[in-house]
């Protein structure tokens, strides 16, 4: 919603919003605007707020959506450049604000901040703590991914889960379970890379009394304990070349033969494996049976990594703050959300989930700022100017060795994205449409970056 009484600026707003893909709605009046808020039909995610409205002040208007327990997040116009005014207006409750004239980029990059505070705010109170076997997310990737969990639950075919360590590839599999005709049998989940050689063989296919050293019970392995429903094979990239040979065999014959015994039993189960490495690389490399790779690699599903759906990540917040933070949880600031968003997130969601865990445990009150967060993500503030863009600083001398390896990595990272994202938008002549086919995103995921290092793609047209 845009409440401002100058038409002109109205719809130069208007026209930028709309064309970065928002809804918008305009009023030049305050008045239906507070009674939309008295009778709960105030349902925007931002509300951009002039703040010299005709009859009534626009910090006025604002205090009205306080009031009301508003949670659309509210950015004031001003023509005023005082500290005095912007502080009247983040005292009144505003997200920001923004002093006219500002850039096409600026209310860009404003409006997402904004509305994916909003968001984080509503989804506190309405997600639910008990969702561990939803995917969380309504980026572009993660409706592809649920999609194609939908059509795929009810298919008993091998599939072969992509995706980097902590994406979540273990809760695929399990919602391809619970979706899927086996849910009323049990899934069984074996990460084998965390289990010894010496060992797998009996984790997998059980053992006899005796078999070996230590052997003092029967063990029936997590091929008999999934009979009739889903075994799920993390990291199976790592399992050794003898134990793929015998994996092979129990998933053709559909048998087991226990370490140390002579009777074979008959097993029903659904295989699900994952990998966060390249199989098809490994094959080529002698590290993983080619045979096996093609019985597993019957459909793949790749699971997403959380910097290519940062769409996502107040959703994910608010899930991790409703499910660890208690009865009354706590939320984020908009500054540490923008910490958050602005993280590159190399342990995705799994880090992400660590991280709000870190927040709640330090927190001072029932708001979480950015010194709450882990060092390796409030540290980011060096590196990021006063908006909350990166500048493009590059590292050097003395600089480099005042900042850990994982802060000067990090802003080299940044420094290196900024720099493609001006060569590949100078290729494309300004058109985001053509950068964004060049550098193989979507549309939506490069604008973001565009906004994020502050970049406006009408200074690249030919």
């Amino acid at each position: 919603m845009v409440v401002e009484d100058d038409e002109e600026v109205a719809r130069a707003v208007a026209r930028k919003l709309g064309s970065d893909g928002h809804e918008v709605e305009l009023s030049s009046d305050p008045q239906p605007i507070i009674a939309r808020l008295e009778a709960d039909l105030a349902d925007w995610d931002v509300v951009i707020l002039d703040v010299g409205l005709p009859g009534m002040s626009g910090l006025e208007v604002l205090q009205h959506f306080r009031e009301a327990g508003s949670l659309s997040s509210v950015i004031m116009l001003t023509g005023d450049s005082t500290a005095r005014t912007a502080a009247e207006c983040m005292k009144a409750g505003a997200f920001y604000y923004l002093t006219k004239p500002f850039e096409a980029f600026q209310l860009s990059s404003m409006v997402l901040s904004a509305a994916r505070y909003a968001r984080l705010r509503r989804q506190l109170g309405t997600q639910s703590a008990a969702a561990d076997s939803m995917l969380v997310g309504q980026s572009a990737p993660m409706r592809r991914l649920r999609d194609a969990l939908e059509r795929l639950a009810e298919q008993d075919v091998s599939i072969l889960i992509q995706g980097e360590s902590g994406t979540g590839k273990e809760l695929v599999a399990r919602s391809l379970h619970d979706r899927g005709p086996r849910r009323k049998s049990r899934f069984v989940a074996l990460n084998c890379g965390a289990i010894p050689e010496s060992l797998i063989d009996s984790e997998l296919f059980g053992h006899i009394r005796g078999a070996f050293t230590g052997a003092t019970t029967d063990r029936p392995g997590v091929f008999v304990e999934a009979d009739g429903g889903t075994l799920f094979l993390d990291e199976i990239g790592d399992m050794p070349l003898p134990v793929q040979a015998r994996l092979l065999r129990v998933l053709q014959e559909g048998e087991v033969r226990p370490v140390g015994g002579s009777g074979v039993r008959k097993v029903d189960v659904r295989v699900v494996a994952a990998t966060n490495v390249e199989l098809g690389a490994a094959v080529e490399q002698g590290k993983f049976r080619q045979d096996l790779y093609y019985r597993l690699n019957v459909v793949v599903l790749r699971v997403p990594p959380l910097r290519e759906r940062l769409d996502d990540l107040s959703l994910l917040a608010a899930h991790f703050l409703k499910k660890h933070g208690g009865a009354t949880p706590p939320s984020f600031s908009s500054e540490a959300l923008e910490m958050l968003v602005d993280y590159s997130w190399p342990g995705n969601v799994r880090e992400l989930e660590n991280a709000v865990l870190h927040a709640i445990a330090l927190r001072r009150g029932q708001e979480i700022g950015p010194e709450s967060l882990p060092t390796s993500i409030n540290g980011r503030a060096r590196g990021i100017n006063g908006n909350g863009h990166g500048n493009g600083h590059s590292i050097t001398g003395d600089d480099e060795l005042g900042a850990s390896l994982t802060e000067a990595k990090r802003r080299a990272a940044s420094d290196f994205e900024r720099r493609y994202l001006r060569k590949v938008m100078e290729k494309a002549r300004g058109s985001v449409s053509e950068a964004a086919r060049l550098s193989g995103l979507d549309r939506t995921n490069f604008r973001r970056l565009l906004q994020r290092h502050g970049l406006d793609p009408q200074t690249f047209k030919a």
